[in-house]
């Protein structure tokens, strides 16, 4: 080997150890810089909702965009869905309490945002005293509200004063005037009831129990239910069946009701751990259909919410109860990608940071006629995952590339396997 040739192999040799090298370091990031950009991204769309609120300005305040072939009537519930869907969404991470930490001392600025917000919610004497009466649209963004409330004892329910406490049941209450259509929104009359029986000690379990064992009588497998007795091509299994269903009978098992045992028509509603089964294999489909580019499939209705659309995903994440063949750190980096990727779309606020209509950017086209600007705050319901504290291995764990990046990449990745689980 003359010279010449040597100089090339030791070249060679020094690309590749440099090349080693950078893969280790680009392998070894966790995911401390992504969880700063998602609270952040969080609170900048939270912000406008919860400071208004605060203020009791929120009907004073807030645009209602509308789609171009609205339903009658919106602006009586838009504020309430408004509030409901941030507080869905951002409960876990405001579950963590405040400390003296940056992000810590963040969390108690928007605990005390949301608990005086709330107050003004449920004050009739209050500018923005919201809607829960009337039949309908009320009964929905109050089972989110709800959800909040169950996502956050501590810090949401706790921090309020008696009188208050008092109203929030009261308000819960007027719901129960809506007899719900056959179809997901049996589980916003349960998530409502669940909350009462967690808060109050009683509840009409007739409606708990009928959400749970029509949704697994709708069960049509592989992790998938029906928005009622049909199949809907849609991610409405993520954004209210799953994970309403999960908080339901996490609420059912605390109380120690008897209702996990439940026989119906020779069935058996047998364990939270069946529905726990289902979620995860829903969970191992959503995070498939996330591209290597962070983009994902526009299906179905009520795209205006965005990337609201991983619910599911995040909140098996925060529970700690992702799919085996699924990593923490794949989740995270997958959610990342999208977020970063929707939230950067030019006109996804208005000049006041609102959000505006739209899927990718500004795009009132993709509104079906009940979306105003109240319903696009359900894409909060992604940052669940914010309720895993810094400490996590979903935050620790180096950066791991999510399935489509993995294939598309080249890279070996994990065979998919339908859940064979009986009916």
């Amino acid at each position: 080997m003359n010279i010449k040739t040597k100089l090339i192999c030791v070249f060679l040799s020094c690309i590749g150890i440099v090349s080693l090298k950078a893969q280790k370091t680009k392998s070894n990031k966790s995911g401390l810089e992504e969880r700063k950009f998602l609270v952040e991204t969080l609170l900048k769309i939270s912000d406008p909702v919860l400071q208004n609120l605060a203020d009791d300005q929120l009907k004073q305040n807030m645009p209602v965009e509308k789609a171009d072939n609205p339903y009658g009537g919106r602006e009586e519930v838009v504020h309430l869905e408004a509030v409901g869907r941030t507080l869905a969404g951002m409960a876990p991470w405001l579950e963590l309490g405040p400390d003296k930490t940056k992000e810590g001392k963040l969390r108690k600025k928007y605990i005390q945002l949301a608990v005086k917000g709330i107050t003004n919610a449920v004050n009739p004497d209050a500018n923005d005293y919201l809607n829960f009466s009337g039949e309908g649209q009320p009964l929905v963004d109050a089972a989110f509200f709800a959800e909040a409330l169950l996502r956050a004892p501590t810090q949401l329910w706790d921090n309020l004063d008696i009188l208050t406490q008092q109203r929030v049941l009261k308000e819960l209450k007027k719901t129960r005037a809506t007899s719900p259509p056959y179809m997901n929104w049996l589980l916003f009359s349960g998530i409502v009831e669940a909350a009462l029986l967690k808060f109050e000690g009683k509840a009409d379990m007739m409606r708990i129990e009928y959400a749970l064992l029509k949704h697994d009588e709708w069960y049509l497998g592989d992790g998938v239910y029906g928005d009622g007795p049909d199949f809907h091509f849609d991610y409405y299994n993520s954004f209210v069946i799953q994970p309403m269903l999960l908080d339901i009978l996490s609420v059912l098992k605390e109380k120690e009701t008897e209702l996990s045992n439940y026989r119906y028509k020779d069935k058996f509603i047998t364990n939270a751990h069946v529905f726990t089964e289902r979620a995860q294999r829903y969970a191992a489909i959503q995070e498939r259909l996330i591209g290597k580019d962070g983009t994902y499939p526009a299906i179905g209705r009520s795209l205006a919410y965005r990337f609201g659309v991983f619910q599911a995903l995040s909140q098996m994440a925060l529970l700690q109860q992702l799919p085996k063949d699924v990593k923490a750190a794949q989740v995270r980096e997958a959610l990342y990608a999208v977020i970063k990727n929707q939230i950067s779309a030019p006109e996804t606020f208005d000049a006041n940071g609102w959000l505006t209509i739209g899927f990718y950017g500004h795009q009132r086209s993709i509104a079906e006629p009940y979306i105003t600007t109240g319903s696009l705050y359900l894409c909060t319901t992604a940052f669940l995952m914010l309720g895993l504290p810094e400490e996590a291995p979903f935050w620790q764990d180096a950066a791991e590339s999510w399935t489509q990046k993995k294939i598309w990449t080249g890279e070996n990745a994990v065979i998919d396997h339908a859940l064979y689980q009986k009916k």
